[in-house]
């Protein structure tokens, strides 16, 4: 199993001392991956409803000022040489897809082939107009045919494409990713996100805190997986060929102890109570994790990381 954590995009913790000094001492401390989330902008009147809170509303804290996703894990990877750089997740409609191709392209290249492609289609509607990007009610459509278009770039020398939303022919991209294929996880956990998976999908990138799909205990969890490789199966794919990950934006004594059916909830209680729910989820085929550590400067922050691994990590 491996674990990582999240650079933050905004917040204090962004800035530049503090986010470079973050990643090359998370990455020193032996973390495998590093994740950054994706806003191009931040709306003033949101009324679009946020999938990871009970009331719909997206956290303040992610309301400043916020560095552009794609450009902030080129510059840590050229402040790091290990620790892998995941996309946690790239709303993929916001950017044109031949344009992002050639950047993830370049920046797996550059970063030596440590880039993960998550990706998700986004739920912020006013986000999606403010950026120009296609309509918001074909988002779906559009993620998909943007990740078909990827694969036909990254991998073709005279790459074609013709849908509903872009084509493409005549032209060259080069050079390619130094992974083949270079790795996508999908995020989101709604029926039309693990027909993704199947069709696109090297991973399955879950948050189990959704209300409309929880996956926040240990049954709700299993039958999750049961479901994602259902549809895998049923798409012609080996199932166990897909990696599966997760994302915890809050763990330990900031959880509630019950799950929504009455079940433990994972991850939450003591040291010992989360390194053991990640040998119960290693144990499912989860093989990897990562923590939103919260502190108020990089120190403590770090000192939090620490903790966590010679607490939590170093039993599991």
């Amino acid at each position: 199993m491996q674990f990582g954590f999240n650079a933050p995009a905004s917040g204090p913790l962004s800035s530049r001392d503090s986010l470079v000094r973050l990643a090359v001492e998370g990455e020193a401390m032996g973390y495998d991956y590093m994740t950054f989330s994706d806003h191009i902008v931040i709306p003033t009147d949101i009324e679009a409803r946020y999938p990871y809170s009970e009331t719909g509303e997206f956290p303040q804290g992610g309301r400043g000022d916020r560095h552009e996703q794609l450009i902030m894990m080129a510059y840590i990877a050229g402040k790091t040489s290990r620790a892998r750089l995941v996309a946690s997740v790239m709303v993929v409609p916001h950017r044109p897809a031949v344009l992002a191709a050639k950047m993830l392209s370049t920046l797996d290249i550059l970063s030596g082939g440590r880039l993960t492609v998550g990706v998700g289609a986004g739920w912020m509607k006013e986000e999606f107009e403010a950026v120009g990007a296609p309509p918001f009610a074909e988002r779906g459509a559009v993620i998909d045919e943007y990740l078909a278009a990827f694969r036909e770039l990254w991998t073709k020398d005279a790459p074609r494409f013709e849908g509903r939303f872009m084509k493409f022919s005549n032209i060259l991209l080069g050079p390619k990713p130094v992974q083949q294929p270079l790795p996508i996880w999908v995020g989101g956990e709604s029926p039309p996100a693990l027909r993704r998976v199947a069709r696109f999908g090297d991973g399955w990138y879950p948050i189990p805190n959704n209300p409309q799909h929880p996956l926040d205990s240990l049954p709700r969890l299993a039958a999750g997986i049961e479901r994602m490789r259902k549809v895998v199966g049923e798409a012609g794919r080996d199932p166990s060929r897909v990696q599966i990950a997760t994302r915890l934006q809050a763990f330990g004594d900031k959880l509630p102890p019950k799950a929504g059916d009455g079940e433990r909830r994972l991850f939450s209680g003591s040291d010992a109570e989360v390194a053991a729910d990640l040998r119960a989820v290693r144990d499912l085929g989860v093989g990897f994790v990562d923590f939103g550590f919260a502190g108020a400067t990089a120190e403590a922050t770090l000192a939090e990381m620490r903790r966590f691994r010679e607490r939590v990590l170093a039993g599991v």
